[in-house]
């Protein structure tokens, strides 16, 4: 058809129209001639890439995949048109595997970058080195960034990351079970808890040197909650929102599974005298688990009435405050210089506060926080880089975070926009 109609830069919508009739692409006419305006040029500029990604969004695999071919077929037999028109070679990063690039082969070390005539690239530590059919070496110059779904291999697109909702669904559900293991846990170290003219409290030198604060643990709680409103704004005005509940939901979860294990396996003795705790027996099954679901309705706060025992080792306050602390610095412009202030000021307050209310040791507090900082530092970190992403260390030893994160291609962007039609003036403020 090139050859009756002349060149396929001068194409109309229509002859775009009749070129997908002959090819056995009509039901797409209307989307891509009639409401997208498809012409010669656009069409020989087409890629896979904007075929799978909004606003085409098209939807079936064998028809992309056929549509795909028969572009690169288009674009092959007018390369000369292609070349006047800048698209010639084609960009790697953008038309995925298009218009006879080389065979791809992958290097999955991630470790190993040994030089090949300037053209090889490190992809998120995923190296793909592109070979042509010769195999006289790297073809120089180009470099496919690729990305994996569940394990297997699929082309990303360029600047738009998958919110994968249902996996953020999963990991609030993972947060909700773990939440209510640490309550029913929390019932059953209450009634484990020694006897204080057995055991008193603990040296430590924190608790023997500051006096007892009373309205300070309030004041640590009133610190999280502040932490809390601006996290749920930032997740609010975040584009990517469901990502970053989706971790903090997965690392929530997972430190205090530890804590489960923590306060099961050792029973401190009580931090201070003023607490009025002792060895609480709740009955039957049933009886632990209406306790158990006071705590959970309660989040576990004394500013909703929860009071708790034995739950020392360690402090579930600290990882609450320092994790929030996190997110809301992580997720922020690097320049937002007031929001990070305020976030770790209300984090080491919080913390003091724990501490001035004798409410915890201090090596409950200082475990809490090192545990918090680390796991967000290196699931991050991981996330990041994906050095070890497919790695079968990483799916071994880290499966729930090689789930959740597979399809992350990098950093999240800190990007922000109303979600909201209404008010008008805020969807034009934020974006």
């Amino acid at each position: 058809m090139s050859e009756s109609n002349g060149r396929v830069s001068a194409w109309s919508s229509s002859q775009v129209a009749q070129w997908l009739q002959d090819e056995g692409f009509g039901q797409y006419v209307d989307l891509l001639c009639s409401q997208h305006r498809i012409d010669g040029v656009s069409l020989l500029a087409l890629t896979e890439a904007d075929l799978r990604g909004p606003p085409l969004g098209l939807t079936v695999l064998g028809h992309i995949k056929r549509l795909s071919v028969a572009l690169r077929r288009l674009q092959r037999e007018n390369k000369a048109e292609l070349e006047e028109l800048g698209l010639w070679p084609p960009d790697a990063n953008s038309a995925g595997l298009s218009l006879g690039a080389p065979r791809a082969e992958w290097s999955c070390d991630g470790a190993e970058r040994r030089g090949c005539n300037g053209g090889d690239h490190l992809c998120n530590g995923m190296e793909l080195r592109l070979r042509n059919g010769s195999s006289r070496g790297c073809a120089p110059g180009t470099a496919l960034c690729q990305t994996h779904s569940n394990g297997r291999f699929r082309q990303p697109m360029v600047g738009r990351l998958d919110p994968e909702v249902w996996k953020t669904v999963i990991s609030s559900v993972y947060v909700f079970l773990v939440c209510g293991l640490t309550s029913f846990v929390m019932v059953i170290v209450h009634e484990r808890v020694p006897d204080m003219r057995t055991y008193p409290p603990l040296p430590d030198i924190f608790l023997d040197s500051v006096p007892r604060i009373p309205w300070a643990f309030v004041m640590a709680e009133a610190c999280g909650l502040i932490l809390c409103y601006m996290f749920l704004l930032i997740l609010l005005l975040h584009k990517h929102r469901s990502i970053l509940l989706r971790r903090l939901c997965s690392l929530m979860g997972t430190v205090f599974l530890l804590r489960c294990c923590t306060m099961f396996v050792t029973s401190l003795s009580v931090p201070g005298q003023h607490l009025k705790c002792s060895s609480l027996s709740y009955g039957d099954t049933w009886g632990k688990i209406q306790r158990a679901l006071a705590i959970w309705s309660g989040f576990g706060m004394t500013l909703t009435g929860v009071q708790t025992c034995g739950d020392y080792m360690f402090s579930g306050h600290t990882v609450v405050i320092t994790m929030l602390n996190f997110f809301v610095t992580e997720y922020t412009p690097r320049n937002w210089n007031l929001i990070h202030t305020i976030s770790w000021v209300l984090n080491l307050f919080g913390i003091f506060f724990i501490l001035a209310a004798h409410e915890h040791y201090s090596i409950d507090v200082f475990i809490a926080f090192y545990i918090t900082t680390r796991l967000f530092l290196y699931y991050h970190t991981l996330a990041n880089t994906r050095a070890f992403q497919h790695s079968r260390r990483a799916r071994i030893w880290f499966p729930m975070f090689s789930f959740f994160e597979c399809n992350v291609n990098g950093p999240v962007p800190n990007q922000y926009h109303w979600p909201f039609s209404k008010p008008a003036f805020m969807k034009t403020l934020i974006g």
